[in-house]
């Protein structure tokens, strides 16, 4: 019997997947997820202070690729100078990661738009040990204003609109990905293409709007010991710039940088009962 083309693809498709146990590590499937990213920009010369919302304060001023920063309140960091990764996502809308070599496995996200003069913090870090049922990376989040502009528009905030949202992600031409914006506290996801092809899991997930299209989007999995921060651009630009933080094939410590575009395949909408 003859096999169409078609046939032929989806039979090697098939034979490409990965076995149900044979789960990729994170530094395996986060090599070269950064292709399609965004270009960095050096923020040398210049500063950035927030005010937090629990009252605490974080100052950074930039050098060439480093920064000296320090914060008060939950943070509490009295100074330090690390490394830096930094977008500019929009027109005066930054990702700013903070991949710290100053406190041991831990990450600080900032997003930030100076249209609004509001920003979001996000910290990340890898606990001691893994515990059966909960992820092993966990994160926290709070809003903050730009110290110097006047603060316009919605304060930052968990966000519902992603909520029943189907999209493609493509990092690079070995990274697709899908996700299914479940609920506030939960996603689903596949691998289309890449080495976790095959695989798939439903991970908690965070999501604050930052601005009109702007989404932070935050993962936490179970199953391997990393955690993502991703700045959604919904807008025209359909791109979406983030990181990663976990534990690598070695048992290590690994920070990781991501992004791509985004391909929209629908939303779903919900009648009567609503996700939590």
């Amino acid at each position: 019997m003859n096999t169409t083309p078609q046939e032929a693809q989806v039979g090697a498709l098939a034979e490409d997947r990965r076995g149900v146990d044979d789960w990729a590590s994170y530094d395996e499937f986060a090599a070269g997820i950064d292709t399609y990213r965004l270009p960095g920009v050096s923020l040398a010369g210049r500063s950035l202070r927030l005010t937090l919302a629990d009252g605490g304060t974080i100052v950074a001023e930039f050098a060439d690729g480093t920064v000296a920063w320090s914060a008060t309140g939950a943070l509490d960091e009295a100074g330090a100078e690390d490394p830096y990764d930094a977008v500019q996502i929009r027109e005066g809308v930054y990702f700013l990661n903070l991949p710290l070599e100053s406190r041991e496995r831990e990450a600080l996200t900032i997003v930030w738009s100076e249209r609004t003069g509001r920003a979001i913090v996000t910290r990340s870090r890898i606990d001691s040990e893994k515990v059966a049922g909960e992820p092993q990376v966990k994160q926290d989040f709070t809003a903050a204003t730009v110290d110097g502009a006047e603060p316009n528009g919605e304060v930052p905030a968990e966000s519902r609109d992603l909520i029943g949202m189907r999209n493609i992600y493509r990092y690079s031409p070995e990274h697709l990905y899908e996700h299914v914006y479940m609920s506030t506290e939960r996603y689903a996801w596949q691998n289309l293409q890449g080495v976790q092809r095959g695989h798939g899991d439903m991970d908690l997930s965070t999501v604050w709007k930052l601005d009109d299209g702007l989404y932070l989007f935050c993962f936490r999995e179970f199953r391997i010991s990393v955690a993502s921060v991703w700045l959604h651009d919904l807008g025209y630009n359909l791109m979406t710039t983030g990181i990663f933080l976990g534990i690598n094939g070695a048992g290590e410590s690994e920070h990781s940088r991501a992004g791509g575009h985004i391909y929209p395949l629908g939303v779903v909408r919900y009648p009567d009962a609503q996700p939590v």
